[in-house]
């Protein structure tokens, strides 16, 4: 805000007062632009629709590994349950000393949570395992498999 003042004969009457509106103006308009600039940017984060894809049928080899996670979170080597995590590395280091490498494949429980699927996956990657996938059922009747298609 500025305010000028008259030279003259020091009459109080005389002295003006007028503020300074462009530094207002601008800061405005830096305001507008960034509104301008990171609505579209929520408004698109939030509308997503995602791909959708079918399973693929794939016969497993013999010597696929297979490993489980139960309901509860309980890790299996096929059958076989295993007691800690330090169990499940060294299977996995003995299979990815294996030339050629055999592929796991990782069964999770619909029901389960994220939580042990995902430290199974971390331990075959501390254990260089090259080719995981994982196992699903396909859907029920063809209504879902069109569903799944769209």
């Amino acid at each position: 805000m500025a305010i000028s003042y008259r030279e003259g004969n020091g009459d109080d009457d005389a002295m003006l007062s007028e503020i300074n509106t462009t530094p207002l103006v601008d800061v405005m308009l830096v305001l507008l632009i960034i509104f301008l600039i990171t609505i579209p940017v929520i408004n698109t984060s939030v509308a997503v629709r995602l791909p959708r894809a079918l399973n693929q049928l794939r016969q497993s080899a013999p010597d696929t590994v297979v490993i489980s996670v139960d309901a509860r979170g309980g890790v299996y080597w096929f059958d076989a349950r295993l007691a800690d995590a330090q169990s499940l590395q060294q299977h996995l280091q003995q299979v990815a000393l294996q030339s050629p490498q055999p592929e796991v494949h990782i069964r999770g429980d619909a029901r389960t949570d994220y939580e042990p699927v995902a430290r199974v996956l971390h331990a075959c990657q501390q254990a260089g395992i090259a080719r995981i996938g994982f196992v699903t059922e396909p859907p029920a009747n063809t209504a879902e498999t069109l569903r799944a298609r769209l």
